[in-house]
């Protein structure tokens, strides 16, 4: 992971924090992970209907 270790990624990390300040981080998170969670359930529902269509 191009040779980054805990130490850089702890700097990082605090460096991004104090950019964008940890509500908006948490905020960009959510959406992160709501996003996600949408793509995940559009393949299960792409997964599904293959397997009706081949069932039929």
């Amino acid at each position: 992971m191009l040779g980054l270790r805990g130490p850089e990624l702890i700097i990082i990390l605090v460096i991004i924090i104090l950019l964008f300040g940890a509500s908006r981080i948490t905020g960009i998170a959510t959406a992160l992970g709501g996003s996600i969670n949408a793509f995940r359930k559009a393949v299960k529902d792409e997964d599904t209907e293959k397997k009706d269509d081949v069932a039929k």
